[in-house]
């Protein structure tokens, strides 16, 4: 069985194309699907539906070789890691996913890990936490920092980093001027800005709402935090962000950051990787990094109430 042949199969799945899997292995299209059918002669079962040459999906037993073929493509590269790091220094590429809100916080450990170790290349997509655990479970993703606690993924050994809290980013002359803290109930009579109902932290929010017993008056729904920031500094409506994007954001001209209280609230976020030995050079090499981290105490102290700023 040719590991050429594995990893033809792991691009079709992700491509769904055959075309387009041949080009993502600089092959050509026949030699890919000579491959493929090599394959499928070798262990006597049809693995590809076709119609025509095009991909329709796989058989039964093409899904469950393709189970296979992820692990065994993965537990070789991290073979090809251990053999480099015995010869004085780790090599490859991290592929880590992060959730928005984790994002204006991930140099604080992408950083460091790469000084330690100036071989590895990082991937870092911004992803929803479902979308993390399909990563880690397809072998698409080595590793992910996402909620812990709110809607635990599963099949994953976990590190906890920081713990998320809430403010209210409204601006100045507004209806809580002069207030240090504002409860959820209060904050929901605002017209906000918020992130799609189909990413956790907005599902967090919803349902610190709820707990509330309020509604709130969410008038612009994105799946992008940059979007709500421009809505909120120059369209006059108002948001609840993470603490931690103050800690990127800084002083925000005309702008006032508030702590939500009534209740409360925090949410765990930390490293997930699958729960698989071994882990390979590269992801252990991380989760060190991630034990060392001292994004918390960075964090630290960033919601209080005033002008916004760190």
């Amino acid at each position: 069985m040719n590991l050429r042949h594995l990893a033809f199969l792991i691009a079709l799945e992700r491509e769904r194309h055959f075309g387009r899997a041949a080009a993502s292995c600089h092959v050509t299209q026949p030699t890919l699907s000579g491959a493929l059918r090599q394959l499928e002669d070798e262990l006597g079962v049809p693995i590809v539906e076709r119609n025509r040459r095009r991909f329709i999906g796989f058989t039964p037993e093409g899904a469950q070789i393709l189970e296979w073929a992820r692990i065994i493509v993965a537990d070789c590269e991290g073979l090809r890691q251990d053999l480099d790091a015995l010869r004085g220094g780790l090599k490859g590429r991290l592929r880590l996913g992060a959730i928005p809100a984790a994002m204006p916080v991930v140099s604080l450990v992408t950083a460091p890990f790469c000084r330690r170790n100036p071989g590895v290349s990082v991937t870092l997509p911004s992803l929803t936490s479902i979308e993390i655990q399909a990563g880690l479970e397809t072998y698409r993703l080595d590793a992910g920092l996402t909620y812990l606690d709110n809607e635990p993924l599963k099949g994953v050994r976990s590190v906890p980093l920081y713990r998320e809290r809430y403010v209210l980013l409204t601006p100045e002359g507004g209806l809580f001027d002069g207030r240090r803290t504002v409860a959820w109930r209060e904050a929901a009579t605002l017209p906000l800005c918020l992130l799609n109902p189909d990413m956790q932290n907005r599902r967090i929010l919803d349902r610190l709402f709820a707990g509330a017993g309020a509604q709130p008056r969410v008038r612009i729904d994105t799946s992008s935090f940059m979007a709500i920031h421009a809505h909120v500094r120059f369209g006059g409506w108002s948001t609840i962000l993470p603490h931690t994007f103050l800690y990127l954001l800084g002083e925000v001209a005309g702008m006032r950051r508030i702590p939500l209280t009534e209740p409360d609230a925090s949410q765990g976020v930390g490293l997930v990787v699958p729960d698989r030995d071994p882990q390979g050079p590269v992801v252990d090499a991380l989760i060190k990094e991630i034990r060392r981290s001292r994004i918390a105490a960075a964090i630290e102290g960033l919601v209080g109430g005033g002008a916004a700023g760190v």
